[in-house]
């Protein structure tokens, strides 16, 4: 099993920080390959330019500036996402990492009069650990943008039977210490979950 971790906070000491922490050791603890991505410590520039853009369907060229994470999303067959919700989306370093990194040829062929095809059909395990200032309430109401762009969007790009976990703290601004163990105890079971064996007939 190779687990990617792609972690994005400004503070190195926040409590999504915390939350990496924990994936990081429940990958140690079961004997997982990891690599870490830490997009603000790279740091990783999120903007697709010009050049980006005419390189975009050209499959010989369009990693060419972005090849360690590339190298490393096809690397894994486990892909996690440690971040905080901003404006009930991702936070913009992370878009344009996906903006950038998940390019035709790798996440994706490009289509021929229909959807696009699959391209990251070796990647079986997909989490997403967050933080939200909101409610969960108001989070449903707005339609969780952020969760729906990688447990859907990219989901849909994953191996078939892709199996997924997702765990966010919400209310961020009036956590207390009970609040923010309990949710570093829910980020160990569904990272466990995660890596479960598969029963015999889920392989199919």
């Amino acid at each position: 099993m190779r687990a990617l971790v792609v972690h994005c906070h400004p503070r190195a000491d926040s409590y999504t920080a915390a939350v990496r922490d924990v994936v990081m050791d429940q990958l140690a603890t079961r004997g997982v390959e990891t690599r870490l991505i830490d997009l603000y410590r790279e740091p990783f520039d999120p903007v697709l330019s010009v050049a980006d853009l005419d390189d975009y369907e050209d499959t010989t060229l369009n990693t060419r500036r972005v090849g360690d994470d590339v190298e490393a999303v096809r690397w894994c067959d486990t892909l996690i996402f440690v971040y905080p919700t901003w404006w009930y989306g991702l936070p913009a370093i992370l878009k344009g990492w996906l903006d950038r990194v998940m390019v035709p040829g790798l996440a994706f062929e490009m289509p021929e009069g229909g959807d696009i095809k699959p391209g990251l059909t070796h990647i079986h395990r997909l989490g997403v650990f967050t933080t939200c200032g909101a409610s969960v309430w108001l989070t449903t109401y707005v339609g969780f943008p952020g969760r729906r762009t990688i447990m859907q969007g990219l989901g849909l790009l994953c191996a078939r039977r892709c199996r997924k976990v997702y765990a966010a703290h919400y209310l961020m601004d009036s956590a207390t210490p009970d609040s923010l163990s309990a949710h570093l105890d829910r980020v160990r079971r569904k990272t466990d979950h995660l890596l479960a064996p598969r029963a015999w007939w889920q392989l199919w």
